[in-house]
């Protein structure tokens, strides 16, 4: 026997089970069957030893580091390793220098993986653009975080994205069940007592991650034989698994992806008035961790966005949950957070001025900084009011209603109308008032830019 060969299967057998359980070939790769099933494209190419650059994007567990290393032991190429988190430029180059020699005196390709690629800076990535290109290197690459906007465009033009979904509560059934029965790798030369309403449990818990799966089945047998008098009968209820998992753990990425997809959800559900999905999306977001003021900021956008003057208490009520949370923290003001999200969720809708504003900005771009009307310019000084700036205004108590017709837009936008209230909530109210009001102004003379300064009132 080789000398260093004992210690190497020790180090094996103390290495995590999910280490330990991780498949060799695509025959034991459980899920992703989209992508990795019999007859696709990629399996086609990793068997026939075709691989080109790919980027495999998946949540955690999901099987993107094994699926390189079975890419390493299926292809010819060299498999190397690099990290994203101890290496840099200069070890790039001196790697590259190598794989060069290796291909003009080997012919041998290279396969460089790259897990957590999203970790480069874009000047790291831009360094692997030149090999990729040429072909130098094989580049596999491996994120959790949305490549488009996490990898440089180049590089993604260069490369076949290729998406991991979190694995199904079959699949981690599988995966569980075959570390049960391996007596190579796995508790197979165990005595484990341990049901399929456990194995289920556990599936549930994991959250679509196998290595989350196999971490509990691995503390579960090791509490388990920690307890028990007899160590070759181990017994694994739901208790066991209720103690080893006291709080089931939300993935969520207050930087990532996920962390748009919840806010997404909640304004939607909000917006849709669906107040069950909102109470649902502003609980998942406060349980994972989230800032609650950022959901509060999220919820005082929504109020003016998406409600407006149809309910003007919705923004109170936003600012007020607002100001409830920055006093009293989390957890005493999380029902302040979800208040505002079913309110906002019931509240008539309304994007009037949502729609009015992109109006009005459109108008800037396009006709740039147009100059106020004379007749309603302030005129502090003799010299602006010798020149017009205020000539003839109208000062509207002076009015029956306090209602008079003169300019407030620049000439080019006169008859531009921004504000069109929704008719529904307060707005219903808000816009019959308008319309009456523009009908009885159209029966007065418009008061524009009159230069003569001497029927000033002086108001």
């Amino acid at each position: 026997m080789d000398l260093f060969q004992q210690p190497i299967k020790k180090i094996k057998k103390l290495a995590p089970l999910a280490d330990r359980m991780r498949p060799k070939s695509l025959d034991d790769f459980v899920g992703q069957e989209k992508i990795i099933g019999k007859g696709k494209p990629l399996r086609l190419a990793i068997e026939r030893d075709r691989l080109q650059s790919v980027i495999f994007w998946g949540p955690p567990g999901s099987g993107k580091t094994t699926l390189a290393m079975i890419i390493a032991e299926m292809t010819s190429s060299v498999f190397v390793p690099f990290s994203a988190v101890t290496s840099g430029i200069p070890d790039l180059k001196i790697l590259i220098k190598e794989i060069k020699q290796r291909w003009i005196f080997g012919e041998q390709r290279t396969i460089l993986f790259v897990d957590e690629i999203h970790r480069f800076n874009k000047t790291q990535q831009n360094a692997f653009l030149p090999y990729v290109e040429d072909g130098t290197i094989i580049l596999v690459g491996a994120t959790t975080e949305n490549p488009s906007f996490e990898v440089i465009s180049p590089l993604l033009s260069r490369s076949t994205v290729y998406v991991l979904d979190a694995l199904s509560e079959n699949d981690l059934f599988k995966i569980i069940q075959r570390a049960i029965t391996d007596k190579k790798n796995g508790y197979g030369k165990l005595t484990l007592e341990i049901n399929e309403e456990v194995i289920n449990l556990i599936s549930q818990l994991a959250y679509g991650d196998a290595r989350v799966a196999l971490n509990i089945l691995e503390f579960a047998v090791n509490t388990s034989m920690a307890n028990s008098e007899d160590k070759d009968r181990l017994k694994i209820d739901k208790n066991l698994i209720q103690e080893i998992v006291q709080k089931n753990i939300l993935r969520y990425d207050k930087g990532g992806e996920e962390h748009y997809n919840l806010i997404s959800a909640l304004h939607k559900s909000m917006r849709d008035s669906d107040p069950d999905a909102a109470l649902y999306w502003v609980t998942r977001m406060i349980d994972a961790g989230e800032e609650p003021l950022y959901i509060a900021r999220r919820l005082i956008r929504f109020a003016s966005e998406d409600i407006g003057n149809a309910d003007p208490d919705a923004l109170t009520l936003a600012v007020s949950a607002m100001q409830a949370v920055h006093f009293l923290g989390l957890p005493e003001g999380d029902l302040a957070l979800i208040q505002a999200a079913v309110y906002l969720a019931n509240a008539p809708k309304s994007n009037a001025l949502y729609k009015g504003r992109q109006i009005v900005t459109q108008d800037v771009k396009r006709y740039g900084p147009l100059p106020v009307p004379l007749v309603i310019r302030n005129a502090p000084t003799k010299l602006m009011k010798g020149i017009g700036y205020g000539a003839g205004y109208q000062y509207a108590h002076d009015f029956e209603d306090a209602m008079v017709a003169q300019q407030h837009l620049p000439d080019i936008l006169q008859n531009r109308k921004y504000y069109s209230p929704s008719g529904d909530g307060l707005e219903k109210e808000i816009k019959e008032r308008m319309e009456d009001r523009r009908k009885k102004k159209t029966g007065l003379p418009l008061k524009k830019e009159i230069k003569d300064v001497s029927s000033d009132d002086g108001k």
